[in-house]
C-alpha cells in the first residue's frame, strides 16, 4: 500500500509537469451524443495531434449479447456482438478469454500498446536523455574551465578529523559500485543498437548484451540493500535546516573563491542529492523489481485507479486513466518509468562524484579513508567540526 501511494505522489507531480507543457484534448459537453456514441472529429483531430483523449466510449462498444434477436426469431442472434465489437473486446482485453497459459498474461490475445511503448523508448527517452547526460558533462566541463578546482583555501595543518565511520563507508561503496554498473549496463542495452553494434558488430555485441543484463539483474540487490543503509544512517542529519537556505543563496561558495557558507555535516547541495538518491532510488527499485518479476507485480492500475478517484487525471483534461491494464502494459509503464529516472538519477550522480573526486580537493578522503583535513572540514562543514571539537573536548573533561 506505501509503494502505491509513493507511486501516487510521483505519477500526480509527473501529471502536473505534463500538462503545464503540453496540450490534452478535452471533450466538450454533448458532443459525443450528437454522434451516437461514436468519436467525433475533435477526437480524431487530437489523436492527430497527439493528444491524449477519453477513449472510454470505444472500450465499452463491445456490443451487449443480451441485445440480440431470440433464435426462434427470423434473424436469429443477428444484431448481437458485431464483428467490430468483438476484435475491440479483444483490443481492450474485456473479451472472455479461456487460455491454456496458466500465466498472468496468458489471456491476452491482443496488446496494441506495444508498438507507442517501442516507439517511445527509441525516441523521446532516448534522444532526450541522451542529451541530459551529455548536458550534464558539458556543464562540468565549463565549470572546471572556469572555476578550477576547488582547493583548500587556509593553511593545512596537517590534521585529520574522523568524517564517516567505517559502517557508513561501507553503506555509501554498497550503494555506489552497484549504481556505476547499473548505469554502464543499462545505457549499454539501451543505446546498444545505434551505438554499440555500429561498432562491435551484432555477433561481438550478443555476448556483452547478455553479460550486461546478467549484471544489471544481479548487482540490483545490493544497490537497493544500499539504499536503505544510507537512508537510516543519514536521514536525520539530512533534514531541512535554517542554514540551508542562506547556503543556497550564496550558492555554496561554489563560484566564488573566499566564499564559505556555514553547514553542519551535511550542507544544502549534499542534501538535495541525498533526497534525490532515496527517492529515486526507491522507484527505480519499485520497478526493478517489477521488471525482474514480469507480470507478479501491480503497481500503475491501482495507482491510476486511486488517482481517477481523486479526480486529478480529469481535472487535467486527461479523461480517466485507464485502471483495467493488461500484464504487458504494466510492464510497459514500469520500463518507462524506470528509465526515465535513471537518466535524470545518473546525470545528479555524475555531478555528485565530479564534486566528490576531482572537482574538490580533500573530499575523496571522507569516503575513502574516513577522515578529512581540519581546514577543509572549517571550511566546508565548520558547524559540524564545532560540534565534533566540543564532543571531543567534552569526553576528554570526562575521562
Amino acid at each position: 500500500m506505501f509503494a502505491q501511494r509513493f507511486l501516487a505522489l510521483v505519477l500526480t507531480v509527473l501529471l502536473l509537469t505534463l500538462s503545464s507543457i503540453s496540450g490534452f484534448a478535452q471533450e466538450t459537453p454533448g458532443a459525443r451524443a450528437q454522434t451516437g456514441g461514436a468519436q467525433t472529429l475533435e477526437d480524431i483531430l487530437a489523436r492527430q495531434r497527439g493528444q491524449v483523449i477519453d477513449d472510454q466510449f470505444r472500450r465499452d462498444a463491445t456490443g451487449n449479447p443480451e441485445s440480440a434477436a431470440p433464435l426462434s426469431d427470423q434473424l436469429g442472434t443477428l444484431g448481437g456482438v458485431s464483428d467490430a465489437d468483438f476484435w475491440r473486446a479483444f483490443r481492450y482485453g474485456s473479451a472472455d478469454i479461456i487460455s491454456t497459459d496458466p500465466s498472468p498474461a496468458g489471456n491476452v490475445v491482443i496488446q496494441d500498446g506495444g508498438m507507442r511503448w517501442l516507439k517511445w523508448r527509441a525516441g523521446p527517452l532516448r534522444t532526450y536523455g541522451g542529451y541530459l547526460l551529455l548536458g550534464m558533462f558539458g556543464v562540468l566541463v565549463l565549470f572546471f574551465l572556469i572555476r578550477g578546482k576547488i582547493r583548500i583555501e587556509g593553511e593545512k595543518t596537517g590534521e585529520t578529523i574522523l568524517r564517516f565511520k567505517l559502517i557508513e563507508r561501507i553503506a555509501h561503496w554498497t550503494m555506489a559500485i552497484p549504481f556505476i554498473l547499473l548505469a554502464i549496463t543499462g545505457l549499454s542495452l539501451l543505446f546498444g543498437r545505434i551505438a554499440l553494434i555500429p561498432f562491435f558488430g551484432h555477433e561481438a555485441y550478443t555476448p556483452i548484451a547478455n553479460a550486461g543484463k546478467l549484471v544489471h539483474n544481479y548487482v540490483a540487490w545490493p544497490f537497493m540493500l544500499g539504499v536503505i543503509l544510507i537512508f537510516f544512517l543519514w536521514v536525520w542529519k539530512n533534514l531541512p535546516e535554517k542554514t540551508d537556505i542562506a547556503w543556497i543563496l550564496k550558492g555554496g561558495g561554489l563560484f566564488s573563491k573566499g566564499v564559505h557558507p556555514s553547514s553542519g555535516k551535511f550542507n544544502a547541495g549534499e542534501k538535495l542529492v541525498f533526497w534525490a538518491v532515496v527517492i529515486f532510488g526507491v522507484l527505480m527499485s519499485l520497478t526493478g523489481l517489477s521488471l525482474l518479476f514480469p507480470f507478479q507485480m501491480e503497481f500503475f492500475a491501482p495507482v491510476f485507479g486511486f488517482l481517477n478517484t481523486l479526480g486529478l487525471p480529469q481535472l487535467l483534461g486527461l479523461g480517466a486513466l485507464d485502471s483495467a491494464l493488461a500484464p504487458q502494459q504494466e510492464m510497459q509503464l514500469a520500463l518507462m518509468l524506470h528509465a526515465a529516472i535513471a537518466f535524470v538519477y545518473i546525470a545528479i550522480i555524475i555531478a555528485h562524484i565530479y564534486l566528490g573526486s576531482v572537482g574538490m580537493e580533500g573530499a575523496f578522503d571522507s569516503m575513502t579513508k574516513g577522515e578529512v583535513e581540519t581546514q577543509w572540514a572549517k571550511e566546508h562543514h565548520d558547524l559540524w567540526y564545532e560540534e565534533m571539537v566540543k564532543k571531543s573536548a567534552e569526553k576528554t573533561a570526562t575521562e
